[in-house]
């Protein structure tokens, strides 16, 4: 967990479920536009960033149940679009629209 190491380090657990999804969607809206632009490398960083941060907000112990389950369904429908056959028939649209509105929660809730 190199690309965010003060955030593996404990600083991660102090966000609220808004802003480490909204921050995660940061990180899938950068892999979608790397590939896009057909810049694999910028890709591959992102998404390795989008799995690292979707990784620490699944091992943070605030999130049971539900909410578990939708951070788990989160993280595997934006990896089916961005690497999968795309079987939920996802769009760039419609992951950044799930996304923003946790960064505008997160937002509002300062």
């Amino acid at each position: 967990m190199s690309g965010h190491a003060s955030l593996a380090a404990g600083r991660w657990q102090t966000l609220t479920l808004a802003e480490q999804l909204g921050n995660i969607g940061s990180e899938v809206g950068r892999a979608m536009r790397a590939r896009e632009q057909g810049d694999e490398q910028r890709f591959a960083g992102a998404l390795d960033r989008a799995l690292e941060l979707f990784e620490l907000t699944l091992a943070d112990n605030r999130w049971v149940g539900h909410r578990r389950r939708e951070i788990a369904r989160a993280r595997e429908i934006s990896c089916d679009f961005l690497v999968g056959d795309n079987e939920y028939r996802s769009t760039a649209g419609s992951l950044d629209d799930y996304f923003l509105q946790f960064a505008l929660a997160a937002r509002r809730n300062r």
